[in-house]
């Protein structure tokens, strides 16, 4: 069914939101109480009712009985009933339902596979927004809207989020978030029967919150649609995509969990590229090019500066980098000559990548300053380190922090930075603390030389196909 988008931009921007069926826990209403707009409730047990009046929630026995038009509805009664409340949202002229109400096609049973073909026909034939089923809908942090109480609200990003699976959609709002990647709209909308991915894809592509576009999708139900719908959104934003379902197991999980259809994996992953969307493999991967794509400058060579390792991890940063297909080229003489008029090599190096040793980090700013006048260098990359290694060595980390987004506000080429950390407990809290410092500088921070790596060349490969 081809959405109406306007329908569909209610529902994300709802002024009105129904909850119907909650449960006694009233995860639901609980879940929407930073929601700025009005939030009834459609509830006939009498005990569940009383705990809704204590929440200030006002509550109808009927949805036809609410007094405004309604943008969201959010249904959570049992499978049985889902068809008679779908019956009520298609009097009531809802604009969008979200059915949490799960026991469909997923369980490959006779009666969820009719009771889901009930209500699919009956959407479609009304030509009605069903979100689902088998899913946690819609979340919008910047009005209050959410899939669950433990998301943020009262600010909104850049990243668009689709997903067929509601933990995913989750952990992704969560995780992006501490890592400074925040979300404009999210939906997690499960079996999917009526709008499918393309549908939510076409709308965050027009929207104008929506700057980047990640996706999680276990499969596509009109293939065709779909591609041409990705390939005409991927010319205007950045989609990267993490496909589920890569191994025969995975592919079981799939058939029990949203009862999608699997797509062989090379094909897929030949589709993808044909429409200019990145692949990844799974949720730090996601954050990762995402984070990288959000902050750094484009990416239009594939030859990368290192400096800050120390022995060992100078030799892991250079593999890593390599290994990822990405180049770790020597520097120019130039740039050799002006090294040897200060670098200590007693335990440290610059022939890229630039191994400082504890000696040379004083010298941070000098040395980003050589590489990024650099004729053989496109992209640089600090190693920061966080806590532990060398204890009193705090204001030469803030040096260095501080170098490296200066570095960033004044040069073309993209610079990012890698963090090592000992996994100790005082240390993982300065750890976000210098990541959000970057990133608030425009400086994308990875946990792992390796996350960094796989980042940077995903978004070399997603610019060199813009490019072509």
């Amino acid at each position: 069914m081809k959405a109406d988008l306007a329908k569909l931009d209610r529902a994300f921007n709802p002024k009105c939101v129904v909850v119907i069926g909650d449960s006694r826990y009233l995860q639901w209403i609980r879940s929407q109480s930073a929601f700025k707009g009005k939030l009834y409730s459609v509830q006939v047990n009498p005990k569940t009712i009383e705990s809704i009046k204590k929440l200030g929630v006002e509550n109808y026995t009927s949805l036809l009985d609410i007094p405004d038009p309604v943008d969201l509805a959010i249904v959570a009664v049992s499978r049985k009933v889902a068809p008679s409340i779908l019956e009520d949202c298609i009097r009531k002229d809802v604009a969008a339902a979200h059915f949490f109400t799960a026991g469909f096609a997923e369980t490959d049973t006779e009666e969820g596979i009719m009771l889901g073909r009930l209500l699919t026909q009956r959407a479609i034939k009304a030509d009605f927004h069903l979100i689902g089923p088998n899913c946690m809908g819609i979340f919008n942090p910047k009005i209050g809207i959410k899939q669950t109480e433990n998301q943020y609200d009262g600010v909104g990003g850049p990243v668009g989020f689709i997903s067929q699976s509601g933990n995913h959609a989750i952990d992704f709002s969560l995780d992006a978030h501490l890592q400074g990647v925040d979300v404009s709209k999210s939906v997690s909308f499960g079996n999917g029967v009526v709008l499918d991915s393309a549908e939510y894809l076409e709308y965050l592509g027009q929207d104008e919150d929506t700057k980047l576009i990640g996706m999680y999708l276990e499969g596509v139900r009109e293939g065709r649609r779909f591609l041409r719908v990705l390939k005409e959104v991927s010319a205007r934003k950045p989609v990267v995509i993490w496909k589920g379902g890569r191994t025969e197991g995975g592919e079981r999980a799939i058939a029990s969990h949203t009862g999608s259809l699997a797509v062989p994996q090379a094909i897929w992953d030949a589709a993808m590229k044909q429409c200019g969307a990145v692949t990844v493999g799974g949720m730090e991967e996601l954050i990762d090019t995402l984070k990288t794509l959000l902050y750094l400058e484009p990416v239009r060579g594939n030859r990368v500066a290192l400096a800050g390792g120390s022995g060992g991890q100078s030799v892991a940063v250079a593999d890593a980098f390599m290994e990822a297909g990405l180049e770790v080229p020597p520097l120019t003489q130039k740039s050799y000559d002006e090294f040897a008029t200060f670098f200590s090599l007693i335990g440290g190096g610059y022939r890229n990548p630039i191994d400082t040793g504890n000696p040379n980090r004083e010298q941070m700013k000098r040395i980003l300053e050589i590489v990024e006048k650099d004729d053989n260098i496109d992209n640089i990359v600090l190693l920061v380190w966080v806590g532990g290694a060398f204890p009193g060595k705090q204001n030469q980390s803030d040096n260095e922090t501080n170098g490296i987004v200066e570095l960033r506000k004044r040069t073309t080429k993209p610079v990012m930075a890698t963090l090592t950390v000992p996994f100790l407990p005082n240390v993982v809290g300065e750890a976000r603390q210098v990541i959000k410092k970057l990133q608030d500088g425009g400086v994308p921070a990875f946990a792992s030389l390796e996350r960094g790596a796989i980042a940077l060349k995903n978004a070399l490969d997603y610019y060199s196909f813009r490019s072509s």
